[in-house]
């Protein structure tokens, strides 16, 4: 059986260096590295702790897949962030809610987590979480 090391994100996005300054600027991740190294990107990355992100310039993905040629940016998914520690998830959202459009506000899940979500520059959906206890009541 294959094990599995680690999942990153590739997505594909009209604006790499758009990508780089909301997922640093706003989220807080900080930045990796960058193909070329000066403007205009057609590669970057952001790290956060065991979490990476790559960003990849879509007419430049399409050409490599051309599955992807003239289809949009965005997931009809979301992407799942847990966050360390108590409390950490309503600074978050107190920080983003004004930085960022909200599409799902904070709310205790049944399965454990308070959680939110925003939507990225391209249309990704993010959702933030921190296991809290499971609330039955929610379900």
């Amino acid at each position: 059986m294959t094990t599995f090391t680690k999942l990153t994100p590739n997505l594909l996005v009209t604006d790499v260096e758009r990508s780089l300054a909301f997922y640093t600027n706003v989220l807080g991740f900080e930045r990796g590295f960058t193909v070329p190294e000066q403007l205009p990107f057609v590669f970057g990355s952001v790290v956060s702790g065991p979490i990476e992100i790559f960003f990849n310039e879509r007419e430049t993905a399409a050409k490599e897949f051309p599955l992807f040629a003239g289809k949009p940016p965005g997931l009809t998914g979301t992407m799942f962030i847990e966050l360390e520690g108590k409390g950490n998830i309503e600074r978050l959202y107190d920080r983003l809610k004004t930085m960022t459009p909200i599409v799902m506000p904070l709310v205790t899940q049944w399965y454990g987590t308070k959680e939110f979500a925003i939507a990225d520059p391209d249309g990704y959906v993010i959702t933030f979480a921190e296991r809290v206890g499971a609330d039955p009541a929610s379900a």
